[in-house]
């Protein structure tokens, strides 16, 4: 799809609306869903605790529910990552979104990097797409180009760009960079410090097939927004 001929309503389906503030109540979910149910967005993505609570306000519509796993880390150990991604997906999870062991990748512990991946795929068993988080500010471009293939290689559904809580965010060249090694049998999720239209339309022009942002909203209607 051309970024020229993407905006408004269409547009908006490539959104997972993001609240992952560790501060957000249930009213703030509350109001998330509603606006996901509104504007059609992908899916929200929220974080575990309030899974249940987004399954029962979106009973009946086409948003499905992102969730994140080891998150904002990726540290924990791949046994956590596979129950906490079966428990999300029990209480209502349509898509996980795990966070890349980047020590591990680091240190050149490659088959643990695929590992750690694969768990939580066959974890999910068909039932929730996989997204793994790259946090690309904390890579080389040749640690990115290599944890996109081991991704690839873990059988994921998507590669991500950012936790939103690392340094930097989404950038047109990491999106280039990640759907290259990628290529066109996975998705690529941009996400950190998505706020405008503009870039919007860029990082969809570059490759990107799911965009998750807390400016949802702002971004659709043409507006400057803030946060994730």
């Amino acid at each position: 799809m051309s970024s020229a001929a993407t905006g408004g309503a269409e547009l908006a389906s490539y959104f997972d609306h993001t609240l992952l503030k560790p501060e957000s109540t249930f009213t703030d979910i509350v109001r998330l869903c509603g606006e996901a149910k509104q504007y059609h967005f992908a899916t929200v993505c929220v974080n575990p605790y309030w899974v249940p609570d987004a399954a029962e306000l979106l009973k009946g519509s086409d948003v499905g529910i992102t969730t994140v796993i080891g998150f904002p880390l990726g540290a924990t150990s791949t046994l956590a990552k596979m129950n906490e991604a079966r428990d999300a997906i029990a209480a209502g999870a349509t898509e996980i979104d795990m966070v890349l062991n980047v020590g591990a990748l680091k240190s050149g512990r490659l088959e643990e990097v695929v590992k750690d991946i694969r768990g939580v795929v066959d974890s999910c068993k068909g039932r929730a797409l996989v997204k793994v988080i790259l946090e690309v500010g904390l890579l080389t471009d040749d640690e990115k180009v290599k944890a996109c293939e081991l991704c690839k290689l873990a059988g994921a559904d998507y590669v991500k760009t950012s936790t939103g809580f690392g340094p930097g965010g989404a950038t047109v060249a990491d999106i280039a960079l990640m759907r290259k090694t990628v290529g066109p049998e996975m998705g690529v999720k941009a996400s950190g410090g998505v706020r405008d239209l503009a870039t919007v339309r860029s990082l969809i022009a570059a490759g990107a097939t799911r965009v998750g942002a807390s400016s949802s909203v702002a971004i659709v209607s043409g507006a400057q927004g803030e946060g994730y």
